[in-house]
């Protein structure tokens, strides 16, 4: 069979891939290994996580109702029924998928997929291997959890992304290794389930690729929270007890000490999807298992292009992979496309307090030699969210000072993965802080804060 695209990954990447091809009437293929479409983000990622921190929230709100002059008595946490309405999201985009490659005209083939050649793919199935072709293929497959030497996974102590979506009850401990979006992600959500958190990153600071002011709050409010953060903080001898875990830690200050816990989740990144793909014998270039591509996604073997988590030089995220995904297929099809602009990435964590971001930290402008301004505005003075009860967090614009270029925007508090948008908006148009500055906002909301901090970048905020 021959096709004018094969995909290989079902992913956000993947999936959108096939679907923009097939409104650009191209014949394709869309390779998946997993029973289901949809991929990591779908199935044990995105959408089951956030899942869980819908459920985290509404059940904190039960517990503590009496603020808003509610009495709820006896609230009870079914744990089952979470992982009920979690699985049910999942198995209803998964089928929306399958639906959207019907649509398209897209042929889903199941099976592991492995380059065979110049334009070559084999796919080996359940009725055995065959190969197809193709003008062009496209790689997305994705990256999974990386795990401490000598630990595997299993179903209730050493967990990763995987294993925690489907515990069969809350643990009363929890330990997490790791302090980016994930380990934080699920550090808030079992907080508010009951579990004891303690976090242990080795690097600084919490959600390291945060604004610093931002890491600094979020550490704040978990610790207000009763989450243990312990960072610059060295995890070792990992021990799976069979009635819980235990290992040694060695603190920023260089004591040591003996954690014992319920169970630990291994958050400490991700490693792409490369091995085992085919990729020997080809031109594609390689970066510590990563794919270098130029700016169109295109690899060093002709005809092969790479988005999402295998990608070097762009973070992991599942709307990268979709926009890479749109400009490789855009490319390959002749149509206009815009390639990926690093800087204009928004970055989103569900924690509460959110964390919304976009372009340069105030450390990496100001190492960029830009002359800076700084406009910060206090969710505690936003009239929306004393109303919410949420009044922990800020927006903080990053500004250049000679002619108000947005450099970046950086903001933790409520919904701040909902607000960022206007600020990835106003920098894809390169509107200026005097731009933002006389834009109006409707009022009572959370995004007028934004306003607000706009004006701070000229010391003419309102209400603070």
């Amino acid at each position: 069979m021959t096709y004018d695209v094969i995909i290989i990954g079902s992913g956000p990447g993947g999936y959108s891939a096939a679907v923009r091809a097939g409104q650009y009437g191209l014949k394709t293929a869309l390779i998946e290994k997993d029973p289901k479409l949809g991929g990591c983000c779908l199935h044990v990622g995105c959408i089951p996580t956030k899942a869980f921190l819908h459920a985290a929230e509404v059940w904190e709100r039960f517990l503590h109702p009496e603020e808003d002059g509610i009495h709820c008595d006896n609230p009870r946490l079914d744990f089952p029924l979470v992982l009920d309405r979690k699985n049910k999201i999942v198995a209803k985009h998964a089928k929306g998928v399958e639906y959207l490659m019907k649509k398209n005209k897209i042929d889903w083939i199941k099976g592991y997929a492995r380059l065979a050649g110049p334009g070559k793919v084999e796919v080996a199935t359940d009725g055995g291997k065959q190969i197809l072709e193709a003008k062009n293929i496209v790689l997305a497959t994705g990256s999974e959890a990386r795990m401490l030497p000598g630990l595997k996974p299993d179903a209730r102590r050493i967990l990763t992304n995987i294993e925690i979506l489907s515990l069969s009850e809350v643990p009363k401990s929890l330990a997490i290794l790791g302090a980016g979006a994930v380990g934080v992600e699920f550090a808030s959500a079992f907080s508010r389930f009951g579990s004891k958190v303690s976090i242990f990153e080795m690097l600084p600071r919490l959600v390291p690729v945060e604004d610093e002011e931002v890491s600094k709050e979020l550490a704040r409010v978990f610790k207000k929270q009763g989450i243990r953060v312990e960072t610059g903080a060295r995890v070792d001898n990992v021990e799976n007890v069979g009635s819980g875990v235990r290992f040694q830690v060695t603190l920023a200050d260089g004591k040591t000490e003996a954690v014992a816990a319920d169970a630990l989740l291994v958050a400490i990144g991700r490693k792409p999807n490369t091995e085992n793909i085919g990729l020997e014998g080809t031109k594609i270039e390689l970066d510590r298992g990563f794919i270098k591509v130029d700016p169109y996604q295109r690899t060093g073997e002709p005809g092969i292009y790479a988005i999402g988590d295998i990608v070097a030089g762009t973070p992991q995220l599942a709307h990268v992979a979709t926009a890479e995904g749109m400009v490789a297929i855009g490319h390959m099809a002749g149509k206009p496309v815009v390639p990926i602009n690093r800087n204009r990435i928004p970055g989103a964590t569900y924690t509460e307090p959110g964390i919304g971001s976009v372009g340069l930290t105030e450390a990496q402008a100001r190492a960029a030699g830009h002359s800076v301004k700084i406009g910060k505005f206090p969710f505690a003075a936003d009239a929306k969210a004393s109303i919410l009860g949420r009044h922990d967090g800020f927006v903080k614009i990053v500004a250049d000072e000679k002619y108000g270029e947005i450099l970046g925007v950086h903001i933790i508090g409520p919904e701040a993965f909902e607000l960022i948008s206007e600020g990835v908006l106003a920098m894809e148009a390169e509107a200026t802080v005097e731009t933002l500055l006389h834009t109006i906002h409707a009022h009572p909301t959370l995004y007028e804060a934004m306003g607000e901090a706009f004006n701070a970048v000229d010391g003419m905020a309102i209400n603070a």
